[in-house]
């Protein structure tokens, strides 16, 4: 894949241009969207084969791979009028819009791959989910951290469930901070310790001989204080209060959206 498009150039738009020109290896020539103009002008300064276009149907007609990553609120306005050819690639990363609503949008027969890439893979760390799976695309996540295809629409929003959690676990961690600073602990000292005791946390995961269940049991002492804490706060009560959650956004994720 020699040519890249990014048609709305937010946090995720950056990332995948982050990612792509990490170790400068063979990276492809990336035309963005003039949406999201100062972050588009900012990697085109820093990459040299990243190219900002006039409108949205030059960066279509510049690329092979075309990744759609404006909000949903905005896609018929980012995408009325849009020209694209059978021959692109188009991969969706909006939360929410499915690619039946999206190909009624562009009125293309191109294929369309739904993909969930995180800001990790500016780093080439985060696991994107793909649907349906695609040689391309998945070729691409690939080397943004990996791919991990599923098998239907229905996986792929579970998935994208269990992805709107990630700054619940950041709020979970300034409510540590905030606790321990409450009790006396200097700011900044409560916030190096959390981030340096979860970052270990972090590190674990990456050993995928061992379950996550048992990765807790690991970690945890009989009666001991971490027991203790699982036990008295993530109750079953609230575990069910999570899983509640969680089915309520994936009630609204597989909703089919309306036309505006």
């Amino acid at each position: 894949m020699k040519r890249i498009g990014i048609i709305g150039v937010g946090e995720i738009g950056r990332a995948i241009v982050d990612g792509l020109y990490d170790r400068g290896d063979d990276a492809p020539e990336v035309f963005l969207s003039p949406r999201g103009a100062r972050t588009a002008a900012e990697l085109s300064e820093r990459y040299e084969g990243v190219r900002v276009c006039p409108d949205n149907q030059a960066v279509v007609d510049r690329s092979e791979t075309v990744i759609i990553a404006v909000r949903r609120q905005d896609r018929h306005e980012a995408l009325a009028g849009l020209a694209v050819a059978d021959d692109k690639i188009v991969v969706n990363v909006m939360s929410g819009v499915g690619n039946d609503d999206l190909r009624r949008t562009l009125a293309t027969d191109a294929p369309l791959v739904r993909a969930i890439p995180l800001p990790a893979i500016r780093e080439r760390r985060s696991v994107t989910v793909t649907y349906p799976s695609h040689p391309v695309v998945d070729s691409l996540f690939e080397h943004l951290g990996g791919a991990l295809p599923v098998a239907d629409e229905t996986a792929f929003n579970v998935l994208s469930a269990v992805t709107g959690t990630l700054t619940t676990h950041y709020r979970y961690l300034a409510t540590l901070t905030s606790w321990a600073a409450g009790h006396g602990i200097a700011s900044g000292d409560a916030d190096r310790y959390v981030r340096g005791l979860f970052q270990e946390v972090g590190r674990a995961l990456g050993d995928q001989t061992r379950t996550l269940e048992q990765l807790a049991a690991d970690h945890e002492t009989p009666k001991g204080n971490n027991e203790r804490i699982r036990t008295t706060w993530f109750t079953p009560a609230n575990s069910a209060a999570l899983a509640q959650a969680l089915d309520g956004l994936l009630a609204d994720l597989t909703e089919p959206l309306h036309a505006s």
